[in-house]
């Protein structure tokens, strides 16, 4: 079958269109015939964490489609069943970390950048009918970063202001559609005036542009969470507007990874620093029940098809999209 893989060469120089196994589920496994996936900034770190000496690894973490074969002692799921696919492998229940063990579907395994894919059962869940395919093969893995940084570690309750650095990407876009659906004020920024303006449209209250001076615009503000995944270049200031008591949530380092803190500033200021990535498959669940009981719908940037997908590659690393990408399959 017809995939994209990694392998022979360090970075995006590894990643090619490739034939590779078509192989059968095993136990307790199902066969998806792919319709659908979507691009994440992990596919961009992936070719660098895979050695290139490793056997090629397919990559992609999200995808939607068709249930084509089920493999001995699968109860759960029949062939022909419409599904989105968790990516996230071995975290069933919800916790305060992920167990050991825990995976992301595209490395070590084989991901969703493929005409097929093969997944435990219990990583596939019915497509809600609401969702168009590409709707639905871009959802899981940016949803569910966004529905655990906001909910499960965020803890944000309606009436609350919430500040999103960096709206465009596709978790931010979540992020600012979730925090709207449950009754929070939604603050974000962006370097980009189109962004903003994009923004403005899918139900942002305030649009802060990066070369703003972010205290004096939110003086009149209470913000009581920020969702931060840009790192270095905005940690500071997105700290700095937060209110005394306030909490944190880092899901990402986009920006650089590494930041300076003044430790009597914080804990003067009683602030919650938290980390997050990803959710456990019991999150997944909520977070699907979520997205329908508000009707949330991805914002779909732009649609590849698998053999052109180093020009999706090239947009998502310079950060020119609005929402998620698309890679069309079938």
């Amino acid at each position: 079958m017809k995939a994209v893989v990694h392998h022979g060469k360090s970075g995006m120089d590894g990643v090619r269109a490739a034939e590779v196994e078509d192989r059968k589920p095993g136990i307790g496994e199902v066969k998806v015939r792919l319709k659908t996936a979507g691009l994440n900034h992990r596919d961009l770190f992936v070719p660098n964490r895979h050695k290139p000496e490793d056997p090629p690894v397919v990559l992609g973490s999200d995808g939607a489609g068709i249930v084509e074969e089920i493999g001995e002692g699968v109860e759960s799921v029949t062939a022909g069943t419409e599904v989105i696919i968790n990516p996230g492998l071995g975290w069933p229940n919800n916790a305060p970390a992920p167990p050991k063990g825990f995976e992301i579907l595209g490395l070590p395994d084989d991901g969703t950048f493929a005409e097929s894919v093969i997944v435990p059962a219990k990583n596939v869940v019915a497509k809600p009918a609401s969702l168009s395919w590409e709707e639905a093969g871009v959802l899981p893995l940016g949803a569910l970063t966004a529905y655990r940084a906001l909910f499960t570690r965020g803890k944000l309750a309606a009436g609350q202001t919430v500040f999103i650095p960096g709206i465009g990407s596709g978790v931010a876009t979540f992020l600012l559609q979730m925090g709207k659906a449950a009754g929070a004020k939604v603050v974000v920024s962006s370097r980009s005036e189109e962004k903003l303006q994009a923004a403005r449209r899918i139900g942002a209250d305030i649009c802060l542009h990066n070369d703003e001076d972010w205290c004096e615009a939110l003086k009149e503000e209470t913000v009581a969470l920020v969702i931060d995944s840009v790192g270095a270049a905005t940690f500071q200031r997105s700290l700095d507007v937060l209110e005394p008591g306030g909490t944190m949530v880092v899901f990402g380092a986009s920006a650089g990874d590494q930041v300076s803190l003044n430790l009597r500033e914080f804990f003067y200021g009683q602030y919650n620093l938290l980390g997050s990535t990803m959710g456990s498959a019991e999150e997944f669940h909520e977070m699907l029940d979520f997205v329908e009981r508000h009707d949330i719908k991805p914002i779909i940037d732009r649609t590849f098809e698998l053999q052109t997908i180093h020009d999706a590659f090239k947009r998502l690393q310079e950060a020119e999209q609005f929402g998620k990408i698309v890679i069309s399959i079938h």
